[in-house]
Formats: structure tokens, C-alpha cells, sequence
């Protein structure tokens, strides 16, 4: 038999998993403010989180720069200096890096270790997590900064494995960038990660073949070179700004936004629908009128707007007519930011196959095979099919909580979580923008702040109080999962037959509404009122012991 490389148990004050944006504010927060005894984990070779393998052609930021930072050091976001209104992959690598080095904070991460379990001792009152190295580790307070979109979504064809080809996923591409030259490629998946992808790939295949189930509602990022006097502007009144955000549904300090697109003239409706496409960003979604998430007539005649824009811009309108999405909502995917998407599809070296009504049957050796028999001979095949989103990334660690409960078992009908941020039966768990937060639909650094200082505050308030666990009522959970749907139900998002929002996009998954949609104030001032409340909705108790008090 051979012998166990499991070492001993290593105790510490809290167990932080993820080396991205949540996982590095929380190591700086939980270490170097609190003064706790912190251990990270990432299963990357380095710190970046998302950003570290989405490395794929057109990798961009859709939130901008200046705001898609940290806001909690004062000097750092000062100093940084952005070079691009929407910056690419890796700029915002180099700009984690730049934070890793200034607080010191890799001393505390462990690379390329992934978890494979955590289990909750409920007489220790420690969570006990283990690695794929063999690593025991125990801890009161288990952290996960795993993130939203980290976890890729398997193909729903077969045959993959048997590609003779090159295949590469948008969510985990090499270091070293392949050279598409001259070669015939293929892309699966037309979401914000494919759009992206294909923009480029059309620039560098020698043929392109797009297979397009679902068309998206692409609009213009607006990309630029950062502007010295905008950028001085918003370095001086940087405080200013991020109040503004954090008060903004997104968090993002927009200010436009009209009462309804039903309420005004056809005439005025259109100009409002053209000033924001040609702003770019995501203000044609966040910030014409507010009801277009609400109202499917509203939401008409926007989604009519961008329908019309894209056949302006598509030559073939055969193609223009695919490119068009018509049997759901905008807004109710996650809307994609594009530069120069629709024109790839002008180039002569670009082919769209509609995979909707002849639905791919199988990946062969040769290529992609469709359910009629057509056979698409490749040498690449890139796969931008999604994310396992939200709910992914937490049950992929195999998380046993109070009684030997399993977080999958409790999430067999969907996540159950109070505040996006914890679950009963997990204690002292905690989920940074987990499900049923705001998280991916809010300024994705400063909701991954408002998390880890609340989990922060509470930790100081039990460790001053001699208290040892927190944990979500049953009650609470249940009340907070009412709610969110119940938001959800008054929104259009439900009427998306495939979205990760609702978790729809993954067969099996169960369908239930995984984000806050009472937008980031609404959110933050529920938890403002928890907290003064005693930590309403949660249990509070004396048991075990901390490492570090």
C-alpha cells in the first residue's frame, strides 16, 4: 500500500479560497486589518482570479477601468494608471499583480492547489479542508473568493475528446497564444466570452466558422485610449465617484436614466436609444429608462433599436437575420459589449451556421458534424460555451456543513442562501458575491468590498463579543429566497429560455433566479439594517475556540 502524503493538520484563524479580486482584498482585510492568521489557496500558478485564464483573443473588461478597481486604498487608486477606457485581460493581470506585490500578499496564497473537500466539525467548531496535495488545514472561518465565473461549462455534445485538432476553451486558454494562421477554426458559443473571441479570431483564421445556437444583443463597448484630462478629473474627485457608484443599481455612477421608453415620443425614445448606444458601455441597458426590464413592451422597443442597428451593419441579410435575436428579452442574458463583432461577419474568410434549427450532433475527428450529416473539416476548435455559474465554483469543493449535510443537498432545488451570502447549516461560511447577491449584476470590485467587510465587521463583532459562530437562521434563508425570486418575478429575466442568471443554461441545473435584483443600494442598506439589528436573521453562539485570539 502506498503511503499517505496527507500531512498534519495546520491551524489557522481563516481559510480563504481564490487569488482574484475577492480572494486578494480578503487576505489584505482578514490579515493585514484584522491581524488573523490567513491561508489562500488558488489552484492557478499566480494571482488574477478570472482574469488569470481568461486569457482567450478580445479579453476585455465590460465595466470601465476607472471604476473596475479597488476602491479601499485611497493611494492606489490614485496612482494606477489605466490605459484604456475598457482595459483588456492583461492590463487588469498586470493591475492584481501590482496589488499582490504592493500589500504582500502571496506569502499567504498557496498556487496551483486546488480544494477537494470542506467538512464543518461541529464539536471543534472548525472547518477541516483538504487539498489535492494532501493538505489537512483547520480553520473557524472558511472564505470563498472562488468567484462567479470560474467554473467552465461542459459541452453538452460528445466527441470532444476525440477532436484530432487543437481545442482550446475561452475560460482556461494557454499561456502561450496559439497561432491561428492560415488554419480553419471553429467557435461554439456566441455569449460575451464568444463575441469577444470571435471579433478577433476573424482577424487571425485563416477560415472562421461561428456556430451560433443563440443570438445575442450585442451592443458597442466604446472602447478609447484613456483621455490625460478625464483621467486627472476623475483621480481628483475619485471619492465623489465611488459614493456615486455605490449608490447606482450596477455601481457605476450613470446619472441619465429615464422613467419609462413608453412615456415619451417615438422620436425622443430614439434619440435616447442612440445617444447611449454611441456612449457605449452598458448604458443602452442600465441607463435609458428604467422600465425596460419590467415591461416587455418597453423592452420592444429596444430590443427592435439593436435589431435594426445590426441589420445595418451585417451586408448579408440572410446572416443579418441570424444575428438577431427574437424569441427572448434584452437584458435578460447578460448583455454583451462587442467592437466590431457584426462586421467580422463581412469578411469573406467568416461563415455563421446556424446550429439552432440543425443542432450539432457530435465533434468528430475531422471537425463538428450537425444533426443533418454536414461535417465543418477543422483544424481549431475554441469553445465559448458558458459557465456553470454562481452555484459552480462553491459545490465544485465539495462543502459538508452541520450533520453531514452537503451543500449540493441543500442546493438540490437551487441555492439557498441569506444575503447571497450564507447558508443555515454552514456556519461561519462565507460566500463572497455568492448566489442571490447582486454580485454580477453590480460593479464586480466594490460588491466583492461590501462583502468582505461585512464578513470582516462580523468576525471583529464575535471575536469581541467571546462568540465564536455565526450562522443564518432557517428562517431567514428561507424569507431571503422569497424575496429574490419574488424580485425576480417582477422582472422580464424569467422569460429568458437559456440564461445563467437563472441557471438555465446548464442541463439539470435548476432553474432558479441566482442574483439580487433589488440593485446594490437596496442590497447594502438590508445589510446596514441587519447589522444594526444584532445580526437579525442570524444565530450567534459561544462555541469553539479561535488560533489567534
Amino acid at each position: 500500500m502506498a503511503a499517505s502524503t496527507t500531512t498534519a493538520p495546520q491551524d489557522h484563524d481563516a481559510i480563504i479560497v481564490g487569488a482574484g479580486f475577492a480572494g486578494l482584498y480578503a487576505i489584505h482585510k482578514l490579515r493585514d486589518q484584522l491581524g488573523l492568521d490567513v491561508q489562500a489557496f488558488d489552484a492557478a500558478g499566480d494571482v488574477g482570479g478570472t482574469w488569470y485564464w481568461n486569457r482567450y483573443p478580445g479579453a476585455r473588461v465590460d465595466i470601465e477601468s476607472v471604476h473596475y478597481s479597488y476602491s479601499f486604498d485611497e493611494d492606489l487608486q490614485r496612482e494606477w494608471h489605466w490605459t484604456e477606457k475598457f482595459c483588456a485581460q492583461p492590463e487588469i493581470l498586470s493591475y492584481l499583480s501590482h496589488v499582490a506585490d504592493r500589500f504582500d500578499l502571496r506569502r499567504s496564497i498557496r498556487f496551483g492547489t486546488r480544494i477537494t473537500s470542506v467538512t464543518w466539525d461541529d464539536d471543534a467548531g472548525l472547518w477541516e479542508v483538504r487539498t489535492d496535495k494532501g493538505d489537512v488545514l483547520r480553520a473557524p472561518y472558511f472564505v470563498s473568493g472562488a468567484g462567479t465565473l470560474s467554473v467552465p461549462k461542459k459541452p453538452e455534445f460528445p466527441g470532444v475528446d476525440t477532436f484530432a485538432g487543437e481545442v482550446y476553451m475561452t475560460g482556461n486558454w494557454p499561456h502561450e497564444e496559439p497561432s491561428f494562421e492560415g488554419k480553419r477554426v471553429g467557435i461554439i458559443g456566441v455569449g460575451s466570452s464568444g463575441i469577444q473571441a470571435v471579433s478577433e479570431l476573424a482577424k487571425m483564421s485563416g477560415h472562421l466558422t461561428v456556430f451560433q445556437r443563440t443570438p445575442n444583443y450585442a451592443t458597442p463597448i466604446g472602447n478609447a485610449p484613456t483621455d490625460p484630462e478625464e483621467e486627472a478629473r476623475d483621480k481628483a474627485n475619485y471619492r465623489q465617484i465611488r459614493e456615486a457608484s455605490r449608490n447606482h443599481f450596477l455601481g457605476v455612477p450613470y446619472s441619465d436614466v429615464q422613467p419609462s421608453a413608453l412615456a415619451v415620443s417615438a422620436e425622443e425614445r430614439r434619440r435616447v436609444f442612440e445617444d447611449r448606444w454611441n456612449r457605449g458601455g452598458f448604458r443602452l441597458f442600465i441607463d435609458a429608462f428604467q422600465d425596460i426590464l419590467f415591461d416587455q413592451r418597453a423592452n420592444d422597443t429596444v430590443a427592435e433599436y439593436i435589431r435594426e442597428r445590426i441589420r445595418e451593419r451585417v451586408k448579408d441579410p440572410r446572416t443579418a437575420e441570424l444575428l438577431c435575436p427574437k424569441d427572448y428579452p434584452y437584458g435578460t442574458k447578460r448583455p454583451p459589449l462587442e467592437t466590431d463583432y457584426y462586421e467580422a461577419y463581412n469578411r469573406d474568410n467568416v461563415e455563421l451556421v446556424d446550429v439552432k434549427s440543425n443542432p450539432i450532433a457530435e465533434v468528430t475527428p475531422r471537425g463538428v458534424r450537425l444533426a443533418d450529416g454536414t461535417e465543418y473539416e477543422l483544424d481549431c476548435l475554441v469553445l465559448a460555451t458558458g459557465f456553470d455559474a454562481c452555484t459552480g465554483p462553491l459545490l465544485a469543493m465539495n462543502i459538508t456543513g452541520r450533520g453531514g449535510r452537503k451543500l449540493a443537498e441543500h442546493w438540490a432545488d437551487g441555492p439557498q442562501t441569506y444575503l447571497g451570502l450564507m447558508s443555515s447549516g454552514f456556519p461561519n461560511l462565507f460566500m463572497i458575491t455568492g448566489p442571490q447577491s447582486p454580485s454580477v449584476l453590480y460593479n464586480m470590485p466594490l460588491a466583492i468590498e461590501d462583502h468582505v467587510d461585512f464578513l470582516a465587521d462580523a468576525i471583529s463583532h464575535l471575536r469581541e463579543n467571546g462568540l465564536a459562530v455565526i450562522e443564518p437562521s432557517e428562517d431567514a434563508e428561507r424569507e431571503w429566497v422569497r424575496h429574490t425570486n419574488e424580485l425576480a418575478d417582477a422582472t422580464l429575466l424569467p422569460n429568458s429560455p437559456t440564461s445563467w442568471y437563472m441557471g438555465n443554461n446548464v442541463p439539470g441545473k435548476p432553474k432558479r433566479v441566482l442574483v439580487y435584483l433589488g440593485g446594490a443600494p437596496a442590497y447594502r442598506a438590508k445589510c446596514d439594517e441587519v447589522v444594526r439589528n444584532g445580526y437579525e436573521g442570524f444565530h450567534l453562539t459561544a462555541r469553539g475556540a479561535l488560533v489567534g485570539a
